[in-house]
């Protein structure tokens, strides 16, 4: 990115997570701006491979804006810049010879909103791979019936594939953008507040789809809702005017955390 600056200092703050899990992702020093506005201060982290990340705390407070520096979302953002590092599989991200396209099929994403392309069912689905280069249609078939599998929405769209995806209910709609994203065979899926705008039953739906997809997938989520980030995070990250303020397993977090703020925060006192 032109307007966008990269710089990895030595110093950063304690909030790795500890134990043998594997890290995926590690961002370092990162600090982001929309214009003069600073979102991000200092945040490093690192999120292990094949579990559930929650990322918490109130609105405004970054986590959606650092969710977005993981797949590079906030490139399309005017204005924007950011320094220190983010690392997938320790290659720089942001490193002016990484692919963004190659970098999004890695790391897919699932918004807030279901946003179905307004077309059949298949065609969503398959569209991902076609622009992969995938054009025989006995494999397209079996991508687009193994990815609504995988986001377990088969059985319900099996027989009207061909009808449009803007058909379905919203919780349906929703597991057809997370087969989506699972076509092209992603590394990790980020999911920003992926149920907010979905009934308790197709919310249920998607967090045993997350519990389940964690076996195959690294999966780090944005969510308001503490008891969803209790039910389905094997980590919890907790965000607060920009900067991360703790970071640990998500039972330690939310029975013991170490910061007042975070307490706080699980407790209800403010947020």
């Amino acid at each position: 990115m032109d307007d966008n600056s990269i710089r990895l200092n030595k110093a950063q703050p304690d909030t790795s997570s500890a134990g043998t899990e594997q890290t995926i992702l590690a961002a370092k020093n990162l600090d982001l701006w929309y214009g003069q506005a600073q979102a991000l201060r200092n945040v490093s982290i690192d999120i292990p491979e094949k579990q559930v990340t929650a990322l918490i705390g109130p609105s405004g407070c970054g986590k959606s804006t650092f969710l977005k520096t993981l797949d590079r979302m906030n490139d399309l953002v005017p204005g924007i810049k950011i320094t220190g590092s983010v690392q997938y599989r320790g290659q720089e991200i942001y490193d002016p010879s990484v692919d963004v396209t190659w970098l999004r099929k890695q790391i897919g994403m699932v918004f807030q909103k279901p946003n179905p392309f307004p077309m059949s069912i298949y065609d969503n689905i398959a569209y991902g791979p076609r622009t992969h280069g995938i054009r025989n249609k006995s494999q397209l078939d079996d991508i687009v019936e193994k990815s609504l599998q995988g986001a377990a929405i088969w059985d319900e769209v099996k027989d009207r594939l061909k009808k449009s995806a803007l058909g379905l209910s919203g919780g349906q709609q929703q597991r057809i953008c997370i087969a989506r994203a699972l076509a092209v065979e992603p590394d990790i899926l980020l999911m920003d507040e992926a149920t907010s705008a979905l009934d308790p039953i197709s919310t249920s739906k998607i967090e045993d789809l997350i519990a389940d997809l964690k076996n195959q997938y690294t999966i780090v989520i944005v969510t308001h809702n503490m008891q969803q980030a209790t039910r389905v995070s094997d980590k919890c990250a907790f965000f607060l005017l920009g900067q991360l303020i703790e970071f640990g397993d998500t039972t330690q977090l939310f029975s013991m955390p170490k910061d007042k703020r975070t307490e706080d925060y699980i407790t209800g006192r403010f947020g």
